[in-house]
């Protein structure tokens, strides 16, 4: 899901890069201010950080006592993504194993599809191993899936989230070309 948020964020300037012209000093904290941003990645709670929207306010500068830099406190809008059970999303596969396969979804690289959860498909081992139905229908790499999310989870080191996802519901599995 999208979300639009607002956030407070700390900007620090050199104090080497501070300009007296005010449009340059603007400059300067918007370029740190989307430098820190994409550094970020995502957290838990908004998911991952796609796209500053707009700049609300940009405080009063604090000169940092030992190192002579300056702190700006800025607000900001933001887009968000970040995905939630129950979610109807699509991905694409990028790996798959003989348990399932491993797709992408927007910024998210590991969105696992288990072959518990792909009723009605088999494995079919080789060159381009792929799950298939009786349908001739096959879930191989690149191939684009439509999906429910049973569960997702946090890894704070990697800064990510993982997704668990299922083919069990309603109009998912395979998109063909004809559906998009």
């Amino acid at each position: 899901m999208f979300l639009k948020v607002q956030l407070p964020w700390n900007v620090i300037i050199a104090a080497e890069n501070l300009q007296p012209e005010s449009l340059m000093l603007q400059r300067s904290i918007v370029v740190r201010l989307l430098s820190d941003f994409a550094i970020k990645k995502a957290t838990k709670d908004l998911g991952y950080y796609l796209a500053v929207t707009t700049l609300e306010t940009i405080g009063e500068g604090k000169v940092r006592l030992h190192t002579g830099d300056v702190l700006f406190p800025v607000v900001f809008n933001a887009i968000t993504f970040k995905i939630l059970k129950g979610e109807i999303l699509e991905g694409v596969v990028h790996k798959v194993l003989k348990h399932g396969v491993f797709m992408r979804c927007g910024p998210i690289e590991n969105v696992y599809l288990s072959n518990l959860k792909m009723p009605g498909y088999h494995y079919v081992p080789g060159e381009n191993p792929c799950f298939m139905n009786e349908k001739m229908s096959k879930v191989g790499k690149d191939v684009r899936v439509r999906f429910v999310v049973i569960g997702t989870k946090w890894m704070e080191a990697e800064r990510e989230f993982q997704a668990l996802v299922s083919l069990e519901g309603d109009y998912l599995g395979l998109i063909s070309s004809s559906d998009i």
